[in-house]
């Protein structure tokens, strides 16, 4: 007798049939879906003047939404169901959550500008994503590439718009003044998501770490750890600016590469012509 649910299909119609499914293709899931938990609990709480944790909210949705991906892949446990539902829980934690928080915190003030420009950043955050998915699946990409994202990438692009949150939790007052300003920022990181802007991904250090600089490294994460359970909204706000100046230097790294590799290109073709 059938059960009221339809079998769990983690590879589609067209993938290979599982009559049972091990508990590990499960766990990326289910990061996946508390990830949507806490991007929609943070909406809630801000809209309850909740702010301080509708943020961390935001926050834990969008590491949670960016590490269920590698989960999945440590675990062998990838599956197109997987990917369809992580990128529309994407939409959620890094464009509609992050966009909702700030405007009732202070988009709200700017009356119909602050709303426009939290929906402009919604979409912007929408068309980012589609435009990876489609990238993705490439076949004419230059492998080097890789190494870069184009565009800011949506989960830094959630944690960089929510900038104003975390001055207004240092002191400075949400105001009509900062609200204005705030709009016009929003609009900028939506405008980085969307642009063309290469943004260095870190992929090509591979997950491997040279072992003069494994203590270092992990002397480094502890001390950025504790900054942020201790100075939690300087230590983000810092945070965010140094992101958005070490933007200029991947846009130099990158066009640094591309003339190096069409050095390459040249001299192949001319080694070739001889």
């Amino acid at each position: 007798m059938a059960g009221p649910f339809p079998p769990f299909e983690p590879h589609g119609g067209g993938g290979p049939k599982i009559s049972e499914i091990p508990l590990r293709m499960l766990v990326p899931n289910v990061i996946t879906v508390l990830a949507i938990c806490a991007g929609l609990s943070g909406i809630r709480l801000a809209f309850e003047h909740r702010v301080e944790t509708a943020v961390v909210m935001v926050l834990i949705a969008a590491f949670l939404d960016a590490v269920d991906g590698r989960v999945a892949r440590m675990l062998k446990a990838s599956s197109k169901f997987g990917a369809q539902m992580d990128s529309l829980a994407d939409i959620v934690n890094f464009g509609v959550a992050p966009a909702l928080v700030l405007y009732a915190y202070v988009l709200d003030q700017a009356g119909a500008l602050g709303w426009i420009a939290g929906l402009l950043f919604a979409i912007a955050c929408c068309l980012r994503l589609a435009r990876f998915n489609v990238m993705l699946d490439d076949p004419d990409r230059p492998a080097w590439h890789t190494d870069y994202f184009v565009g800011v990438p949506a989960p830094a692009g959630a944690a960089l718009v929510l900038l104003p949150v975390y001055m207004g939790f240092l002191g400075i007052a949400p105001d009509t003044t900062m609200a204005l300003a705030a709009s016009a920022y929003t609009v900028l990181i939506g405008f980085l998501l969307v642009s063309r802007l290469p943004v260095y991904s870190g992929k090509s250090s591979g997950s491997r770490v040279p072992r003069e600089y494994v203590l270092p490294l992990i002397l480094g994460l502890a001390l950025y750890v504790l900054l942020l359970t201790s100075f939690t909204w300087m230590t983000l706000t810092v945070s965010a600016f140094g992101y958005l100046v070490f933007l200029v230097f991947s846009m130099r790294a990158y066009a640094r590469r591309a003339a190096l590799e069409e050095k390459k290109a040249k001299e192949a073709t001319a080694g070739q012509q001889e």
